[in-house]
């Protein structure tokens, strides 16, 4: 078992901490500066609520009545009135928003800049004084899977899989630190996890730099309404309550 000097602690990991802190309050304060003023569309706006409304209708179908939901399926998915079966406007996709609109494509960019030289550069910071450190233990066990992302920059296999180098404390207060930012902030500050999805998304349906395909979205909602079965929750509520009151 190793004793971890608290040295380490004082000029490895609360070093990081505090810088990754700092530099969090940073990005939130430039993405605020860089953001733009562009204006969404009355037409977008429509589709996501429709959207928001068939995942909403998807989540808590158990509580309504047979009728209720198919009454809202037929809303939603009928071939010839249903909002989901819609043509959407070609001009209201991703692709089309960006090439007549040049401020959206500036505004990507800023956003990407704000979150891609941070990383870079504290990635080096960090790599470049602190790597080697063994900085905390987890303070239960894992299984030999988890030593990649616990224990980079170290190569020592004879270590237990607990401990945390000084790098994967880095990248676990990179992807970690946006809830204490939003509490200390007031607001919701930026998600380096939704951005690297968005950016992941970009070529498996969604538009470029992670925007959304309406006619993609609209047509998967109303494949997963189409194939939903549903089942009243609430008469089985009854019925449970009923027999326990009468035992």
């Amino acid at each position: 078992m190793l004793m971890l000097d608290p040295k380490v602690r004082n000029w490895v990991m609360l070093p990081i901490t505090f810088a990754m802190f700092l530099i969090g309050i940073l990005r939130h304060l430039m993405s605020k500066l860089l953001r733009g003023t562009s204006t969404a569309k009355l037409k977008q706006i429509q589709q996501k609520q429709i959207l928001q409304r068939s995942q909403y209708l998807r989540a808590h179908a158990s509580f309504i009545t047979h009728q209720a939901f198919h009454q809202r399926k037929h809303y939603f998915c009928d071939k010839s009135t249903g909002v989901l079966c819609k043509e959407t406007d070609p001009s209201q996709s991703a692709q089309a928003q960006m090439m007549s609109d040049p401020n959206m494509l500036s505004d990507m960019m800023k956003k990407n800049l704000t979150m891609i030289v941070p990383q870079i550069a504290t990635g080096a910071w960090v790599n470049f004084f602190f790597s080697g450190f063994v900085v905390a233990k987890v303070p239960f066990p894992l299984t030999p899977r988890f030593r990649v992302m616990l224990q980079r920059g170290v190569d020592l296999s004879s270590l237990d899989v607990t401990y945390i180098s000084s790098l994967s404390w880095y990248f676990l207060n990179l992807f970690g630190m946006q809830g204490v930012l939003t509490l200390v902030m007031g607001e919701k500050t930026f998600d380096d996890t939704q951005l690297i999805q968005q950016q992941m998304g970009a070529g498996a349906g969604a538009g470029p730099m992670g925007g959304m395909d309406n006619a993609a979205a609209l047509k998967g909602e109303k494949d997963q309404v189409d194939m939903m079965a549903h089942e009243w929750k609430v008469g089985q509520f009854i019925e449970h309550a009923t027999k326990s009151l009468t035992i």
